[in-house]
């Protein structure tokens, strides 16, 4: 199935070696935290406990983990769009009326400054089915002024279809990394979007079905799910573009064939679970994320053949 893709195996003391004196970040959405605590566990166990610490700031936006004798630290950005939005909280971010700021990768972006290994992710929270609504900054509305805040009562709006949202977004970042990195000193990645597998007819099984249950791969060489392949065609037309190096980590093909690879309903209930739900599993299994260990340690492991052996 993956013939021609070479995947070495990981090393963690190798890994930690080249971050020796340097930072790694992860940046993007909780799917991005999945691949990030996956990197934290894979080094982690090669260290004695007095040696790693892990922190978190109070609003959870930044996690840090530390590898002391090492000095070297592997990072977490909540950042679901990579510009601002209204989604920034990393604890409480459920918003129906999604929206982001245009022009505003800096309010992120300044925790990105310094960083040798970056690794962006930013797909799921774009796909709302509906188009993406884009604030602007400053602006005057019936002699009422706005200062380009998600809370004022009256907003300069401007609606754009997906894909012309995500192209924004892409560009934002794109030209954000051409003038704030390095490319002697930092690498740059971005990892292509995490398969979802939540109807499972699409690959066969019943109607109303999902990855509940699931213990099997998909075997079809050619499967492909639901996910927006226009979304792939801008990353490709705009990394194209660019004039900084950007490796394109693209897990979404190996990633869609693990039905059997998701949390299903093994994972933290943020709520609790009605009669009906307990009734009915499929109702409230999660086929976004992934269990780990398991198939984010592969997207580490693609990620950590890219970084030693770029050719």
């Amino acid at each position: 199935m993956f013939d021609n893709i070479f995947v070495a195996r990981f090393n963690a003391t190798l890994m930690l070696e080249s971050l020796r004196g340097k930072r790694m970040m992860f940046v993007g959405d909780s799917l991005n935290r999945g691949q990030y605590v996956s990197m934290v566990c894979l080094l982690h166990r090669i260290l004695p406990p007095n040696a790693k610490s892990l922190q978190s700031s109070i609003d959870q936006s930044l996690t840090v983990f530390r590898a002391k004798d090492y000095n070297a630290t592997i990072e977490f950005n909540w950042a679901p769009f990579l510009l601002e939005s209204n989604s920034d909280n990393a604890i409480v971010h459920r918003v129906d009326d999604r929206m982001v700021k245009k022009g505003s990768i800096n309010k992120h972006g300044k925790n990105w400054k310094g960083v040798d290994v970056l690794v962006f992710n930013t797909y799921l929270w774009w796909m709302t089915g509906r188009k993406m609504k884009f604030l602007y900054g400053f602006f005057f509305h019936f002699s009422v002024k706005g200062k380009g805040s998600f809370k004022d009562e009256k907003k300069d709006i401007e609606e754009l279809t997906t894909e012309d949202a995500y192209r924004v977004a892409m560009k934002s970042m794109l030209k954000w990394v051409r003038k704030n990195m390095d490319r002697n000193k930092t690498r740059v990645f971005f990892t292509s979007m995490s398969p979802l597998h939540i109807k499972s007819q699409e690959w066969g099984g019943e109607l109303g079905g999902n990855c509940y249950n699931e213990t099997t791969l998909i075997e079809d060489p050619n499967y492909w799910g639901s996910e927006n392949k226009n979304i792939m065609q801008v990353i490709a037309e705009e990394f194209g573009k660019s004039k900084y190096p950007i490796t394109f980590l693209n897990i979404t093909q190996l990633s869609s064939y693990r039905k059997d690879a998701h949390t299903s309903i093994y994972k933290k209930q943020w709520s609790p679970l009605t009669p009906e739900q307990l009734a009915n599993p499929i109702s409230y299994a999660d086929c976004v994320h992934w269990c780990l260990p398991g198939l984010q340690d592969t997207w580490n492991e693609l990620l950590f053949t890219k970084l030693f052996y770029p050719s």
